[in-house]
Order: structure tokens, then C-alpha cells, then sequence
């Protein structure tokens, strides 16, 4: 941290295969859109030597496609790995989505790093889906650092923001938030900005001056140490502290002075106990610059200052069928244990997947064995496969720079695994494992679609496949009761990003029609009727007559079928039929064409003919008496009812609460959550709560989370029922 001034290892930039965990750093960048995350690594990659100017990859000085990578990265919908090399460390960069539809996407980015670097602008502020993602990762004990960004704006304030980042991060010990570096500014404009050249080291007591587009190192003057000596200090006993390097502590209190090596370790291992949180600057190189400001710093931080792989707990290993399995940390000996923590189809080279290996050594041409568990009920099927393993390559744009091996802590992008899908564990496929998968965020959006022609039929179904292979925060839904196709989506964007890839990835061309909820019918009173089915139209006829008693039945019975014919009326061979022919026309609806529920049904009396009875005859006969009973009789249309939990900040709640009831919600209760959050308990109509996704995001700022569980069936109110009928007769 201040100590290789001029570190630059040029072409050495470009990732190779790391041969041991402790030189390996992964760090996945974390931010809302906008904040600068793919500007920021773009930065990285500039002052690493992986590219030799903004957009042109170190090859010959050929053009490279990052121009086209980073336009649609700046789109922010996918996870990207991006290696670079400083100082004999490899550095896998993960950039993850910055909106918060594709928070699937920022997990597996936080899966696959040990250290997690969150950038905020320093002209936006912190949002509250930011703040969400910190306590994710203060939940795991994830190490953190924050990088200010878009210092050249002229509303930036480093100190202003750093204040802010204590307040929203650092909980009740604001000294656990501390900058490493402070801004120099240079010449006032006569706009009163004054633009950042450089940083102050704290720890080095040395000024880094990037005026020029070359980081410079030199002292400070006399009246630049006050300030300096200051905010050392404090950031000194914060650093010890977090630390909890008691001894340290003593030595400084009695006034040694502390050698800078023994500042970064204490350092290092106060950021690994995810205690204590640097906060650092950075802003991008200007035209013709080769060093981006605050990117050597941010490099030497998260190699010098950042946890290796080896400092990572040992994941949790079973075997397929469910018994522990001890696996010692990150040894590239060990068996082989990786993850796929990303899949996408390549145009070109197919089906290419991101792996990190937590045990032992992948390599190309290796057959594994592919174990993925426990996601179902998202389209995926369980499957135990053995797989070739093709080339191992590390990407940058759209290269793929071929790889030797991959050790425990590495990460790597395979080819042509076809049937590994993200969530899945690899392993050597006569020592089968399996890794439980990190938590899903629960998709509730539904996104009914029909395929646009016969041709786009023919492919739907593999399209679909493939596409909740990549994205397991999608679920693929048949549902059987309304006969659509749903893809469960985490919001609009979401979607969006879903049926742009069927068009233009899988050559599928869909319709987006509106989504069904599952309703019922059920007899609000008792009602009696009867079925007379008799045809004679020469030859043998048919002849069945049945009298049936409905009556209600509490919610959850289902359908009941009774027997009360006395005298043989209806013979014995044909009861079965009669009930038959009732579950029919029961699961067709008797008024609305939803399916009848919760009843029972009795049959009291009929006849028969000696020859023209039959099944069938009585089958319909059965029918038929459901439908005249339910002629004059009352029937209430059922709705599903669906218990939905909100965990929504304090400030939201009474909003939150307003809202619910307007779409015929019942809160029944509320309790507090912690950390300034409430959590609301409701009952909503499932047929309210369609769009809620989207509506409680905008409702809350995107600082709400909700979930919702079938809870059952009730009445529909009258005038519902009625809007609905009426919408339904105008789209016949």
C-alpha cells in the first residue's frame, strides 16, 4: 500500500495458470448501476498491463472486442471474470449486475470470491439494495473494502462520502470504516471545483500524484503532516482494534513506532476477519494515461491486504447420496471439488461454464463426474453424469487465453460440459461429491408465454431448457390448471433479458399473454340434480338415469363421492361410472370452467335398462346431474389466497401496510426484524399480488423483500367475480 510506487508488469498482465492458492486474490465487485464497476475494471486491466490503452488487449496491438464487452457489460446483466496478474499474484476480478433483478448473478459472483470490493460514486450515495448486499455478506463474514468512484464529478466529496459509507457500513463502531487514502486536489477551477490528482498514504505517510497519467511519488511538506498525522492515528488504533492485536495496541499506546510491514499485516488480517473495512479512491485514466487514479493502490490492497483462498473455510461436502464428507481446505492435492458458479452458450464453441475449484486440481481432457441436487423445482432435474472436461481457458472480452490447469482457489471457464448447469458440483468421477448449493433468491414474477408459430413450438421446449440451465433463479412452471407456460422471472428486467435470449440465442419467437391464477368453484348450499341420458336411434341405445344430492364441504376436502342407492335402482357395476362421470365434469368446472372443489356428492336414486345401460351412458348421465344441480343453485368462485411476508425498513412500513389492503390483503401481524426493518405478515388474493415484484421495488426503493406461499382456497367476492367474468367474455 504505497510501497511498489511504480509496480507495472505490462504484458504480464494477461492471466496464466496459478500454480498455488496463496498467489491467487478473488474479488468480486459489488455496486448499484452506475456506480462504475466496469469502468473500474476496465482501470484495473489498463494499469495491470492486460490492455495497452482503453479497449485494445496486448497482442500484437491488434483490436480487441472490449469496446463491444464493455458497452454491454455497462447493460449490467451477467457475472463477468476478468484475471489479471500484479506483482505475482493472479487476480480474478468478478463484476456482477447492478441491478437488482439479477441478484442471482451477484451471488454466484459473491460464491466464487473470498473478498468482495463495493463501489459507490461518490456522486449517488449509497442505495438501500447496496446496503442489502453488505448485510449478505456480514452474514457469511465475506471480507470487504470500499473504492469511491466518479471523484471527478463536481459534486464528489471524498470525505463527505467517506462519512456516509461509516454510517450505512460500519454499524455502532464507525471506526471500523477508515479511508487508507485521502484526495490531494489540484487548482481550484472557477467553478470552485477542485479536481482529485492524487492520494495521500496514510499508512506511508507518501503523496501519489497522477496529474500526469504516471503515478509519482513523493514526500509532504512540512504543512501537509498535521492533517496527515491526524487521520493516521485514528486509522492506526482502528486497524489494531478490528485486529484485536492487543499486543500491537500496547506498543503503539506507548508511543513505538509501528513499521509500515507490520501495519499491512495487521491490515490483512483485520479485512479477513471482515471487521474492519478500507475505504480507498479511484477514478479512471484520462486519454493517452496509462495508470487510472487510485488503481495501483486498489491493486497492492487487494493483494497485499485482501485473504487468499487458503483463509477460506472448507465448503460443505457430501457425498450424492447425503453422507459428510471432510474436505480440507483449498489443497490442490486434495480431491477435486468445483463448482460451476456461471453457464452460458457460446455462439461459436457452445456450452462454456464458470468454474471455481475449492479441492484439488481441474485439467483439460479429464473425465468428471457431475453431481447437481436439490433444485427441481426450478426445471432442473437431479442428475449424477459423468463428463469430459474440454479446454480450460481464462476469458477477457470475448478471448479465451487457454489454460494448463486450475488449482484449489482458481477460477476457470470450461467448455463443452453439456449437462452441468450453474449450482452444479464437479468432482473425480470414481470419488463422487456434492457441494449444497449457495441460497437462490425465489423468482416471483410469473411471465405466461405461448409459443408465436408451429416452427417456434417445435423448439420452445429445449429453448426453455436451456435457458433455467444458465439461469437458475428462473422456474420453468407447466401449470396444469390453467394449461400455460410461466417462466418465474425476479423482475421486468429480468424477463426481458429471459425473451431476448429465446429469440436471438435460441432462434424461439414467443408471445407474452396474460397470466392465469388457478381458481375454483365449490356450491355455497345444497342442491339436488338429475341426469337423464336415454337415446334410441336404432341399433343399441343408451339408457342411464341418476338423481345426485351436493352439499358443501369445508375448504381442503377436496371431492367426496357417497353411495345411498337403495332397491338396486342404478346396479352395482354402474355406481363406479356415475362417479366417474361426476370427477369429470367436476375437474371441467359446472359454471366458469374451473375446476369443482370441496363438496360431496351423493347419489340417492336412477334406473337402468336391461340392455341399453352401459359405462359411458352412466358416465354421462353423472354429468349431467352436476350440471343441472348446479343450475339453480349458488356457486362461489375461489381464489387462491397466498401468505405473503414483507421485510420492508421501518420508514415503509405504514406504506407497505396501505398498499396490501388495497389489493384486498389482511395483515395479521407485524413484528420487528432488526437493523431499523420491519416484517409484515399478510393473507393477499394470489390474483392481487401478480406484479407485486415489481410494485414493492418501486414502493420501497428496492430496499423490500417479500415471499408468498400458497395458503388456500376462498370465496371471490361478488363484484370481483363479476369484473371478472366480464373481462374474461371480452376476450372471447
Amino acid at each position: 500500500m504505497g510501497d511498489k510506487a511504480n509496480a507495472h508488469p505490462g504484458a504480464a498482465g494477461r492471466a496464466t495458470a496459478a500454480d498455488h492458492p496463496a498467489s491467487v486474490r478473488n474479488v468480486v465487485l459489488v455496486g448499484h448501476s452506475g456506480s462504475g464497476k466496469t469502468t473500474l475494471v476496465e482501470a484495473l486491466a489498463l494499469t495491470a498491463g492486460a490492455v495497452n490503452r482503453a479497449g485494445r488487449v496486448e497482442d500484437g496491438g491488434t483490436v480487441s472486442d472490449y469496446d463491444e464487452i464493455e458497452h454491454r457489460q455497462q447493460r449490467s446483466v451477467q457475472l463477468s471474470l476478468v484475471p489479471l496478474e500484479w506483482d505475482g499474484y493472479k487476480i480474478n476480478v468478478l463484476d456482477t449486475p447492478g441491478y437488482a433483478d439479477f441478484v442471482g448473478e451477484l451471488r454466484a459472483g459473491l460464491r466464487a470470491a473470498d473478498a468482495a470490493l463495493f463501489v459507490v460514486s461518490a456522486s449517488d450515495g449509497v442505495d438501500g439494495s447496496t446496503r442489502m448486499v453488505w448485510e449478505e455478506c456480514a452474514a457469511v463474514g465475506m471480507p470487504r473494502a470500499i473504492v469511491v468512484t466518479h471523484l471527478e464529478s463536481a459534486r464528489a466529496d471524498f470525505e463527505e462520502m467517506t462519512r456516509i459509507c461509516a454510517e450505512a457500513f460500519g454499524g455502532d463502531d464507525p471506526d471500523a470504516v477508515l479511508p487508507l487514502y485521502l484526495p490531494l486536489h489540484g487548482p481550484q477551477a472557477p467553478d470552485g471545483h477542485a479536481p482529485v490528482t492524487g492520494l495521500t498514504g496514510l499508512l506511508s505517510r507518501k503523496l501519489f500524484d497522477y496529474s500526469t497519467g504516471e503515478r509519482k511519488e513523493s514526500e509532504p511538506g512540512p504543512e501537509q503532516l498535521p492533517p496527515i498525522e491526524e487521520a493516521r492515528n485514528r486509522l492506526i488504533e482502528g486497524i489494531i482494534a478490528e485486529s484485536e492485536d492487543e499486543g500491537l495496541m500496547d506498543r503503539y499506546l506507548g508511543g513505538e513506532e509501528i513499521d509500515f510491514k507490520t501495519l499491512v499485516e495487521d491490515l490483512e488480517r483485520a479485512v479477513a476477519r471482515g471487521t474492519f473495512f478500507p475505504v480507498l479512491a479511484a477514478a479512471p485514466a484520462a486519454e493517452g494515461a496509462r495508470q487510472g487514479l487510485g488503481t495501483v493502490e486498489l491493486l497492492e490492497l487487494i493483494t497485499g491486504g485482501f485473504p487468499t483462498p487458503l483463509e477460506r473455510a472448507a465448503p460443505t461436502v457430501t457425498t450424492p447420496d447425503g453422507r459428510a464428507r471432510e474436505v480440507r481446505a483449498c489443497d490442490p492435492d486434495g480431491p477435486l471439488v468445483a463448482e460451476v458458479v456461471k453457464t452460458a452458450s457460446d455462439p461459436y464453441v457452445g456450452r462454456v461454464s464458470m468454474v471455481r475449484v475449492f479441492s484439488g486440481t481441474l485439467r483439460p481432457d479429464a473425465t468428471v463426474h457431475v453431481s447437481g441436487h436439490g433444485l427441481a423445482d426450478r426445471g432442473h432435474e437431479d442428475h449424477d453424469v459423468d463428463e469430459r472436461v474440454g479446454a480450460l481457458s481464462a476469458p477477457f472480452g470475448k478471448q479465451q487465453r487457454p489454460l494448463t490447469h486450475c488449482i484449489a482457489g482458481d477460477l476457470a471457464c470450461v467448455a463443452k460440459l453439456v449437462r452441468a448447469e450453474t449450482g452444479d458440483t464437479l468432482s473425480a468421477k470414481d470419488d463422487p461429491l456434492l457441494m449444497k448449493p449457495w441460497e437462490m433468491p425465489d423468482p416471483l414474477l410469473p411471465l405466461a408465454i405461448q409459443a408465436h408459430s408451429k416452427a417456434d413450438e417445435d423448439k420452445l421446449s429445449q429453448g426453455l431448457g436451456r435457458l433455467v440451465a444458465e439461469d437458475p433463479t428462473m422456474r420453468l412452471e407447466q401449470n396444469q390448471d390453467t394449461h400455460q407456460v410461466v417462466l418465474w422471472c425476479l423482475g421486468e428486467a429480468h424477463a426481458d433479458v429471459a425473451l431476448e435470449r429465446l429469440r436471438s440465442r435460441y432462434g424461439v419467437q414467443v408471445d407474452v399473454v396474460p397470466h392465469k391464477v388457478s381458481l375454483r368453484e365449490t356450491f355455497a348450499a345444497g342442491a339436488a340434480g338429475r341426469g337423464r341420458h336415454v337415446k334410441q336411434s336404432g341399433g343399441h341405445g343408451q339408457y342411464a338415469i341418476c338423481e345426485i344430492e351436493v352439499e358443501p364441504l369445508p375448504g381442503g376436502s377436496g371431492i367426496e363421492f357417497v353411495d345411498k342407492v337403495v332397491g338396486g335402482s342404478v346396479p352395482r357395476q354402474f355406481i363406479p361410472s356415475v362417479e366417474k362421470g361426476v370427477r369429470a365434469q367436476a375437474a371441467k368446472g359446472v359454471v366458469a370452467g374451473y375446476a369443482l372443489i370441496d363438496v360431496r356428492i351423493t347419489l340417492v336414486d336412477g334406473k337402468a335398462h336391461s340392455v341399453d345401460s352401459s359405462d359411458a351412458a352412466f358416465q354421462t348421465a353423472g354429468a349431467l346431474a352436476l350440471r343441472e344441480a348446479a343450475t339453480d343453485a349458488r356457486i362461489h368462485l375461489l381464489e387462491p389466497v397466498a401468505e405473503v411476508t414483507v421485510l420492508v425498513g421501518d420508514e415503509y412500513v405504514g406504506a407497505v401496510m396501505s398498499d396490501l389492503s388495497g389489493r384486498r390483503g389482511r395483515v395479521v401481524g407485524t413484528e420487528q426484524a432488526g437493523g431499523g426493518r420491519t416484517l409484515v405478515r399478510a393473507e393477499v388474493p394470489e390474483i392481487e399480488i401478480g406484479r407485486y415484484a415489481v410494485d414493492l421495488r418501486s414502493l420501497s426503493h428496492g430496499t423490500a423483500r417479500f415471499g408468498r406461499t400458497y395458503a388456500r382456497h376462498e370465496p371471490m367476492p361478488a363484484q370481483v367475480a363479476e369484473r371478472l367474468h366480464a373481462r374474461t367474455a371480452g376476450t372471447r
